[in-house]
């Protein structure tokens, strides 16, 4: 399908991959996320890989979500 329209088509997006993961190579993350740049605002597409991760997750990469979800979403009172 074509392109999303409308409101979502401005939604940020952070993609998290390990470069060791034996479950889903990272081949597939970097199809991904091309594949979402052509869906929606390229510019608010974040890939991020972790060196040495396997199907799992790390410190960096929870702080980097921490990151995300601050810069995003509103406080939660």
């Amino acid at each position: 399908q074509g392109p999303i329209n409308g409101v979502n088509k401005e939604i940020a997006v952070l993609q998290c991959h390990g470069d060791c993961d034996p479950l889903v190579p990272l081949m597939f993350g970097s199809l991904t996320v091309e594949k979402l740049k052509s869906m929606i605002n390229p510019a608010n597409v974040t890939f991020r890989t972790y060196s040495g991760m396997m199907h799992s997750s790390c410190i960096e990469e929870m702080m980097d979500i921490k990151q995300f979800i601050d810069k995003h979403l509103p406080p939660v009172d």
